[in-house]
């Protein structure tokens, strides 16, 4: 250890090669039930050149690493083993460049998707993904592929991510794609590493899209009998080319919850929220004031002539606080003592049907199964409330596994970490999971970067 010390301090300087011990919220992120060692040490590069370095230092020292961006994610992908060292971005917060031709920004791992999005408002643009905590570094949800609740329209991290500047397991540093705005010169491999959890390289900076902010939002609050009849309005929603800015579900009690945390009224009449089973949340943005209020009419009209009990247009100030507070569901249904949240993709038709199945399985383990998600895209965020550990890894199993039957996967967009390693090597398709293993080993051979982290 000392002479890995001596390597990591002559790489990045003394004061910013901390002891693991010392420093125990950077050894794990915001996953629930996700054991975390405790880490040798703590590194804080501020270039490329000195991640370079502590990635060669660890691999002559066969010493594990763990990248960390904000600590935001929800499936133990950076979780430290012991002994291992911890790479923190929070050093490497430069937006290099915002590009008002190209509509692309040039970023450090480091930097916040608030602080890009605020950089670009400033120039009439928006960098649109919105995982739900705005405090999470750009390097972080490259690593995930993160998604949010804007992914029914401008789709998740991979279809903004143009380049990356990344370290790979021998040190060597690659670029790869570019400002250009479309490429079939070989293997991709921008799309490679994107979503790849930090198995395969440690990304050193990341140019993505930018779109043009658009001003207008109207929201709109519509109460449901069921999930099977939201979601037949939905198809019809996304269907009718109003193209929705975020489409979202929520069903009755994690509405109540995070009115309640928000301290939220909304004016449903006591005897519709009495027969509501499920809310859908709509937000249509756009340029023109006018057209904006004409496709909100006919969204009212679809919703209605499809089952809403009723549909109500929110005032700014109230669609504000709505939406604000389904971003901050995590936080609220972990104050309300959640024991695991966890997230599954779907066929958006199969989407009702898995969330009885996930329901079932939580009564047969004695678990009670909440949930909201982008019913847009098919992605349910369930919250579990199983304290007896053995009980809650088989409400979970059973969640997962329900998830692939219907033809989804076990994460949309929290990622697999080690929260869904063993599930995703148990479900996965078998071919794929090989290819995707002897890739991992092509590119760390020495199984370095991140152990025990995505399919294993």
């Amino acid at each position: 250890m000392s002479d890995l010390r001596e390597r990591l301090v002559a790489a990045v300087g003394a004061p910013h090669v901390l002891g693991g011990g010392s420093v125990p919220d950077l050894a794990h992120d915001e996953a629930l039930a996700v054991a975390h060692g405790t880490p040798a040490f703590v590194v804080r590069p501020a270039s490329t050149a000195e991640v370079a370095a502590i990635v060669t230092a660890a691999r002559e020292t066969h010493t594990p690493l763990v990248a960390r961006g904000a600590g935001t994610g929800l499936s133990g992908g950076a979780n430290a083993p012991d002994g291992s060292v911890v790479v923190a971005f929070d050093r490497m917060t430069a937006i290099r460049t915002i590009d008002t031709t190209d509509h692309v920004a040039v970023v450090e791992p480091g930097v916040s998707l608030a602080q890009l999005d605020a950089a670009a408002r400033e120039h009439g643009l928006t960098y649109p993904v919105r995982p739900g905590e705005q405090s999470a570094s750009l390097g972080g949800t490259v690593a995930t592929n993160a998604g949010g609740m804007h992914a029914v329209r401008y789709g998740v991290t991979r279809a903004h991510v143009v380049g990356l500047e990344a370290a790979l397991a021998d040190g060597s540093v690659v670029r790869t794609g570019g400002r250009i705005a479309k490429v079939s010169s070989g293997y991709d491999l921008t799309q490679l590493l994107t979503g790849s959890e930090g198995t395969l390289a440690l990304v050193t900076e990341v140019t993505v899209r930018l779109q043009p902010y658009l001003p207008v939002h109207r929201t709109v609050l519509a109460p449901f009998p069921d999930l099977t009849t939201t979601t037949a309005a939905v198809a019809r929603v996304v269907g009718s080319g109003l193209a929705p800015a975020l489409c979202e579900y929520l069903d009755d009690p994690t509405m109540d919850a995070i009115c309640a945390a928000a301290h939220l009224t909304l004016g449903v009449p006591d005897e519709v929220r009495d027969d509501a089973e499920a809310y859908l949340l709509v937000e249509l943005v756009g340029r023109r004031e006018e057209r904006v209020e004409e496709d909100l009419t006919e969204l009212g009209m679809l919703l209605s002539e499809h089952g809403a009990l009723d549909v109500y247009a929110l005032p700014d100030g109230s669609a504000r606080r709505l939406v604000a507070a389904r971003e901050q569901t995590f936080w609220t249904i972990k104050a309300r003592g959640a024991d695991e949240i966890v997230d599954v993709v779907v066929p958006r038709s199969a989407l009702p049907e898995f969330l009885t199945r996930a329901r079932a399985a939580g009564d047969r383990h004695g678990s009670r199964v909440l949930g909201c998600g982008h019913l847009g895209d098919g992605n349910a965020h369930l919250a579990v409330f199983q304290p007896d550990a053995a009980a809650r890894h088989a409400t979970l199993h059973e969640v997962l596994a329900a998830g692939v039957a219907l033809g989804g996967a076990v994460s949309g967009e929290h990622g697999v970490g080690r929260a869904k390693a063993d599930a995703l090597a148990e479900l996965g398709d078998p071919g794929a999971l090989t290819a995707v293993r002897r890739i991992r080993a092509a590119l760390d051979p020495d199984g370095l970067l991140n152990p025990g982290c995505g399919p294993i």
